[in-house]
């Protein structure tokens, strides 16, 4: 599958990004903190669907994928969201649409929190963003220790279909590029340890949260034991005011994923280009 790649210095940091599409209708995503995840990985089925009708922008996020790695103690909220925030204004130079996922989704909430007049419309999917205890699943996702049999494991945990865990091109790919040194080294710093401290880090306030003036759109697997939906999209849907809630049913974390053609259908729906 061929998505184009682009390179740009965003805050002195090379950034890797895909772009596809064209139109007057800008989207951003925004993936997820797993191991050996990238936008390519996040995003690989959902861009060549999208481009279709609108003009695609994914970014590494630092430290993740091609971007650059910094040093360990500059993994902060403040450095993903700064860089992001420059991001659009360097490469898509307008308000856009934003889709975040799962800690993506966090981004895209401090981005919206921070710069109102940069977000049109808000589609969030799995996303932490509000204050709960740290699961078994995410401990486990930003606990991991790389192995194929533990790369097996967190792919078994992100999906409804256990049969994914048996894809062994999908875990070799997870696998091989967790292991690339630079990024298990940033992956180790962001997140292996004080998780809990990290998952407080990301979250907006209940009071921060309603707040939020964007038209959002929350998606959630009912069957996601990453991210909880009780503790998370259930919580924001009642604070966000202007928020709309869309659960799938047999679906985990991989919304995006498992649910790729009704995922798309329902997006376009919302920002209103279908």
């Amino acid at each position: 599958m061929s998505i184009e790649s682009k390179f740009v210095e965003v805050n002195g940091i090379r950034t890797h990004y895909h772009e596809e599409g064209a139109g007057d209708e800008k989207i951003i995503l925004i993936h997820g903190s797993g191991p050996g995840v990238s936008a390519f990985a996040n995003w690989r089925l959902v861009i060549p669907k999208l481009k279709e009708k609108m003009h695609v922008f994914a970014p590494d996020v630092v430290g993740f994928g091609q971007t650059d790695k910094v040093a360990q103690e500059k993994y902060t909220l403040d450095l993903w969201v700064n860089h992001l925030i420059a991001f659009i204004e360097e490469v898509c130079g307008e308000p856009v649409h934003i889709v975040g996922n799962s800690f993506g989704g966090a981004m895209a909430l401090h981005i919206a929190h921070r710069r109102p007049d940069l977000v049109k419309k808000l589609i969030l999917m799995g996303a932490v963003g509000i204050e709960h205890d740290l699961s078994y699943g995410l401990d486990k996702v930003w606990g991991y220790e790389p192995s194929i049999e533990a790369m097996r494991e967190l792919i078994e945990l992100f999906s409804y279909d256990e049969a994914a865990a048996q894809d062994e091109e999908l875990v070799k790919l997870r696998y091989e590029a967790s292991m690339e040194e630079e990024s298990r080294e940033a992956f180790h710093a962001m997140f292996f340890e004080n998780r809990q401290e990290r998952l407080n880090e990301l979250s907006l306030s209940e009071e921060d949260l309603r707040k939020i003036e964007a038209d959002t759109l929350l998606f959630h697997g009912l069957n996601d034991r990453v991210i909880l939906f009780e503790d998370t999209s259930y919580r924001m849907g009642q604070l966000i005011p202007n928020a709309q809630l869309h659960l799938f049913n047999e679906c985990g974390h991989w919304t995006q994923i498992e649910k790729t053609d009704p995922f798309v259908a329902h997006l376009l729906t919302f920002i209103g280009v279908n």
